[in-house]
């Protein structure tokens, strides 16, 4: 029972990084039809700038919130330089170009700074446990899913309490009757990013706590899992991106602690199977978007 209840708190933990990630893909998503694969890249910048502000000597609470002002920053430095000229193109070349900025900025850290990991020391207390009986759960899991709950949490109140947050809703939905409204375009588009930006600094301080460094790859599996979540949630559906984050996560967790030591090699090679089973059950995903369309 207490193996289980560990790998509980574990599955929530790494499905919450999952989840932020997901959630940010689908808010572009939903918008402008757009799979940013360099959302990862985004994660990664939070990284970097939280190991830069701690060079600076700056407070850790300072340097976090540096990461996730830089992730959002870069999130809307996208947007502007690489896709707003983009707008209106078809799929293929608007996901060619995401790939184009995320092999880009790779390119940028493994010349500017190392191709090698940079450790990042964060505060202490971070590293420790807390022990209730035979479950011994890490400060970073409890920080990681109260960040997660809290970061979801403020996510539906801007979306179902403020004009911006409405707009976007009403864009997810139809974005050309949106704009007919006068509603400006750029302004939903570039708040999306926004958030995205935010939510991919958020999972960044996290994976970062966990990790102890950060590289020019840190966001490429991440960014992976995340689309497979977003995939598995529904495309285009915001709920449905944060339940697939989290069944990713508790699938990749449960079978690193309860798959036979033979079969880990082959962990995920099962992990995929067990998604591919649950899309061939619900095709649309287990939470689809309410204007998805099937042909």
């Amino acid at each position: 029972m207490g193996t289980l209840l560990q790998q509980t708190v574990n599955a929530l933990s790494l499905g919450g990084v999952y989840a932020l990630l997901a959630l940010g893909l689908a808010t572009v998503f939903s918008i402008v039809r757009l799979i940013n694969f360099a959302h990862g890249e985004v994660m990664t910048i939070a990284g970097y700038g939280i190991w830069w502000a701690l060079l600076l000597a700056l407070p850790a609470p300072v340097a976090i919130l540096a990461g996730v002002a830089v992730a959002v920053g870069a999130a809307l430095a996208m947007e502007r330089i690489a896709f707003r000229p983009m707008r209106g193109a078809d799929v293929t070349t608007l996901l060619i170009t995401s790939f184009a900025v995320s092999e880009i900025i790779k390119v940028l850290f493994q010349n500017g700074i190392s191709a090698r990991p940079v450790p990042i020391v964060l505060p202490a207390w971070l590293t420790s446990t807390i022990d209730l009986g035979a479950v011994r759960i890490g400060m970073i899991s409890v920080v990681s899913i109260a960040a997660v709950v809290l970061a979801l949490g403020a996510m539906a109140l801007l979306l179902r309490r403020t004009p911006l947050g409405l707009a976007m809703r009403a864009a997810a939905e139809d974005f050309a009757v949106v704009r007919l409204m006068g509603i400006k375009a750029n302004h939903v588009v570039a708040l999306a990013f926004a958030i995205s930006g935010a939510l991919a600094g958020i999972a960044a301080v996290l994976w970062v706590a966990q990790r102890g460094s950060v590289d020019p790859l840190m966001g490429a599996t991440p960014v992976l899992k995340a689309f497979i979540a977003t995939v598995l949630g529904g495309l285009g559906s915001l709920g449905g991106a944060v339940l697939g984050g989290f069944v990713v996560g508790a699938v990749e967790v449960f079978l690193q602690g309860f798959l036979p030591e033979a079969a880990l090699p082959y962990r995920e090679a099962i992990s995929l199977s067990i998604i591919i089973g649950l899309l061939v059950l619900r095709p649309d995903g287990l939470w689809p978007a309410a204007n998805v369309s099937r042909s």
